[in-house]
């Protein structure tokens, strides 16, 4: 087990503020409380993110650790500063979109059953997350080589069948999210930050090329970024 220590405030205060995002990201848009899917969603989420950090804790408190201070380092790539305002911002606008369709203004009317196919979908993301993080200790919200921590290609696990498993469950997040919740205009809105984050892969990719001994090698045995057979 690593010797890092986490910094158990600055966790706690990331996820109270996390969770006071997500809440006012859904529902003030929605304009009322009384949304059953909005907090399931809610619930599910946190429940994950919860369990998920428990687990870091214990076993990868290093990952965590990065997890927490990755984004704006100094040698966070430029580029990817950018990406990450973008995303950040434009993941929390489509949160906020589908309380308005959903609560405010019903335009989207969806059958329960296809509510229920988005939780599948939803837990799905979840699995795909944890094992993500599982097999990849260098897991970080940022495009960084992690020098200090000795960074190497990771090639077990999902990594031997897409490049990105962590985007590869975004995408099942994003369907799971907007189904589960009940919004067709977050369907379709949720496929331009699939598009977005498809597009940082590619950037990041050139940097693991360029920086990341044996990422080539890599590239040339794993042919896929996110989907076996498709891309």
């Amino acid at each position: 087990m690593s010797s890092t220590r986490v910094n158990f405030a600055q966790l706690i205060g990331k996820t109270a503020g996390m969770l006071a995002v997500f809440i006012l990201s859904l529902f003030l848009p929605a304009g009322t409380l009384a949304w059953p899917a909005g907090w399931l969603y809610v619930a599910v989420f946190f429940v994950f993110v919860i369990g998920l950090t428990s687990w870091l804790v214990r076993y990868d408190p290093a990952l965590l650790a990065e997890r927490l201070t990755g984004l704006g380092r100094s040698d966070q790539k430029k580029w990817d500063k950018v990406f990450s305002v973008i995303i950040a911002v434009g993941f929390f606008a489509w949160l906020a979109v589908m309380g308005l369709d959903v609560a405010r203004l019903r335009w989207s009317h969806m059958p329960l059953w296809l509510q229920g196919i988005g939780l599948v979908l939803l837990l799905i993301s979840f699995y795909v997350f944890y094992l993500t993080f599982r097999d990849n200790t260098y897991l970080s919200p940022a495009v960084r080589i992690q020098r200090e921590r000795g960074q190497k290609v990771i090639r077990r696990g999902l990594y031997r069948h897409v490049r990105h498993p962590m985007y590869a469950g975004f995408i099942l997040y994003v369907l799971g999210t907007a189904l589960t919740l009940g919004s067709w205009l977050g369907v379709a809105s949720g496929l331009l930050l699939m598009a977005v984050v498809a597009r940082r892969a590619v950037f990041e990719e050139r940097t693991l090329q360029q920086e990341l001994s044996g990422y080539d090698e890599y590239m040339a045995k794993v042919r896929y970024r996110l989907i076996p057979g498709v891309w």
